[in-house]
């Protein structure tokens, strides 16, 4: 099958995916707009430029990209710190071009570094975090921003006080809309009910929801006002009196703030922070993907870096990859680039045309989507299986979900990948040498160095050689080793010379290529 031919066969699951991704997708942008301290409307055309134009130049089959809330801070202080949103999309547009010299210099390898338990526990994380962080929206408790995945929030609260914060503030009408919602979700999934009509096949269960959900609410003004949702529990997108009116949403950078020094302080920050969540989104996004192909992350770079230097030239916050829309995409049947190019034009059409229309969505409706999308993430069989697996894949794997739960993503991406480092380092401690001895010669001890022997290896190294007992026949075989850093060779060549003392044989074999 050729790619085109791919393309058509998934187009019908695409689209409908697009469909799903653009109504998760609408209140996350406008919720890290908010976060950021931005106009409402740059999070929308951040979610424009992350769909179409990074779409359009990516080589990622099921990435979606938008604002992201790890870049949110950043942009925040930044505004503070200079006084003008304007020199604020001039440190974007900087990033955007920084992203494209790391791409072409390589940078993209990072990917293939972070170990699969990590990646593991990052979406099992990321699962959680959607289910607790949404299960305030679904009961109607609006306060906290949309899209938001630190564990403090701006309401006060962090992900668990939240909670119970919560209790004395829920809206019975929300309740009943997300639990249609998700009934009507998983009803829609049943493969028998796929089977016995088609309808339910290609039309999206979670936009179905999203629209009885929307009758619900128009039920409950007209004969229970009581239960009925108001604006500030709805989506609420800035709507534009004429298509003039939403060309003045756009903003241009102030490029006379380019000799300020803070500008590229502020750019070097959002490139860092935007390259490291889109290659760890681009890394778990491939392995969501069904048909598990790679994307070549040193192009994902320079495709970001073009949609952070559109998104900065026409007014928008910075974009990354962004693994929640990612998920949602493959969950929903997203299996090529249309399905997030796809949800860039219909956010685009819907800003333009229907804003009045997108504002009746309860946002409880879309919470059920994202309950459904984050228990797919995380389970408790995945969590059982890493367990099993023994300590150099639970490691990792715990404290990445525990990390990221308990900060924010960049924060538990680095001390997972700490902790996946601190099990390496362990593992070479331990298995630097092969240690064998003579069964005939209970006092003849063959010690076999590994292929890569480097100074972490040397405490291991000098705890087995000093707990030889005086008058041993020791041999030391470098026969298999192609690198021994010259820590371990210098402690090896001290040790010969105490040999003497302690009446220990020593023989080194394969030394002759180190230099010793």
């Amino acid at each position: 099958m050729n790619k085109m031919e791919f393309y058509k066969e998934h187009l019908r699951s695409d689209i409908s995916a697009g469909l799903v991704v653009f109504l998760i997708a609408l209140p996350l942008c406008l919720g890290i707009s908010l976060a950021s301290g931005a106009p409402l409307i740059t999070g929308i055309i951040a979610g424009i430029v992350g769909g179409i134009v990074v779409g359009f130049f990516s080589k990622a089959n099921v990435n979606v990209s938008g604002p992201a809330a790890s870049v949110a801070l950043v942009i925040l202080t930044a505004i503070n710190e200079l006084g003008s949103y304007e020199a604020v999309l001039l440190a974007v547009v900087l990033s955007g071009v920084i992203q494209i010299i790391w791409g072409f210099m390589g940078a993209g390898v990072t990917a293939y570094f972070f170990p699969s338990s990590m990646i593991k526990g990052f979406l099992a994380s990321i699962g959680l975090i959607l289910i607790l962080k949404q299960i305030p929206h679904a009961v109607g408790y609006d306060s906290a921003y949309e899209g938001l995945t630190s564990f403090q929030q701006n309401d006060g609260y962090n992900t668990f006080s939240e909670l119970v914060h919560m209790l004395g503030a829920i809206q019975w009408g929300a309740v009943l809309i997300t639990l249609f919602s998700l009934a009507i979700i998983i009803l829609w999934d049943d493969p028998k009910l796929k089977e016995k009509n088609k309808f339910f096949r290609y039309f999206p269960g979670a936009l179905s929801a999203v629209i009885i959900s929307v009758f619900i609410n128009h039920f409950f003004i007209k004969f229970l006002p009581e239960l009925a949702l108001d604006s500030s529990h709805l989506v609420q997108l800035p709507v534009a009196e004429s298509f003039s009116s939403f060309l003045d949403f756009f903003k241009t950078p102030d490029f006379s703030y380019i000799t300020n020094p803070i500008i590229f302080k502020v750019a070097l920050s959002i490139a860092f922070i935007a390259s490291l969540e889109s290659l760890l989104s681009t890394e778990a996004g491939d392995r969501l993907d069904p048909y598990k192909r790679q994307t070549p992350t040193n192009h994902e770079l320079k495709a970001q870096g073009i949609g952070n230097i559109v998104a900065g030239m026409i007014g928008a916050i910075p974009v990354t990859a962004v693994i929640v829309r990612t998920s949602a995409n493959v969950a929903s049947g997203g299996r090529t680039k249309i399905s997030t190019m796809t949800h860039g034009v219909i956010m685009l059409i819907c800003v333009i045309t229907i804003p009045a229309i997108i504002n009746m969505i309860p946002l409880a409706s879309l919470s059920a989507i994202l309950f459904v999308v984050g228990y797919k993430l995380t389970s408790l069989s995945l969590f059982k299986e890493m367990y099993s697996k023994g300590a150099r894949q639970y490691v990792p794997f715990f404290s990445t979900v525990i990390a990221v739960l308990f900060t924010d993503l960049i924060i538990g991406i680095l001390i997972g990948a700490a902790a996946s480092v601190l099990i390496l380092l362990r593992d070479n401690y331990r298995t630097p040498f092969f240690n064998e001895v003579d069964p005939n010669d209970p006092k003849k001890i063959i010690i076999s160095l590994s292929e890569q022997v480097t100074f972490i290896n040397k405490a291991s190294i000098m705890k087995k050689l000093e707990g030889i007992d005086d008058e041993y026949d020791v041999t030391i075989d470098a026969t298999n080793s192609v690198n021994i850093d010259i820590d371990v060779l210098e402690y090896i060549h001290d040790f010969k010379d105490s040999c003497r003392l302690n009446k220990i044989k020593l023989t080194l074999v394969g030394f002759e290529r180190f230099n010793m």
